[in-house]
């Protein structure tokens, strides 16, 4: 069984060749303006337009706690929406992370990446803003994708 690859690096731009994923955690709020979306941002205006859009019809679609909204950003980019935090704010109740919400989106990625044949690129998702620990959300990674055949790339931002 392979592993997950731990780079430094941006992970907007994956130098692997073939179909590309790029993972991401989003809130269940609509907000879009902090982390690595900015990231996302500076580099396709598609994904945020997309959010935005399943956002404000939510009430006719799957918007909500583990779901999934993939965004073709180039011929063989897309970009993984996914919603694994309740919120913005770590406060009473908590961090904004859910990792049970992250896990079924996980799922769902790859069952995407797999019919795409796609590797999938990330930070370390759910533990910026989302709050979330790193030792809870690489086994859920391990497990849903790296398990199932999915090339995984993890990227560590800035120096050291």
């Amino acid at each position: 069984m392979s592993e997950i690859t731990y780079v430094r690096g941006d992970a907007t731009v994956p130098s692997v060749k073939g179909v590309k994923v790029i993972a991401h955690v989003c809130n269940d709020l609509g907000g879009w303006g902090k982390g690595f979306v900015l990231a996302l941002s500076r580099r396709w205006p598609e994904p945020e337009a997309a959010y935005r859009a399943w956002h404000r019809e939510r009430a006719s679609n799957d918007f909500g706690l583990g779901a999934l909204q993939l965004v073709q950003v180039k011929p063989d980019v897309w970009v993984a929406n996914m919603i694994g935090q309740r919120g913005t704010r770590t406060g009473s109740k908590g961090v904004p992370v859910r990792y049970p919400a992250l896990d079924t989106a996980l799922s769902r990625l790859a069952d995407h990446a797999i019919e795409l044949r796609a590797s999938v690129h990330m930070p370390r998702i759910g533990c910026g803003l989302a709050g979330g620990k790193w030792s809870r959300v690489e086994p859920l990674v391990t497990e849903r994708l790296v398990e199932r055949g999915v090339a995984v790339t993890v990227y560590d931002h800035g120096e050291g």
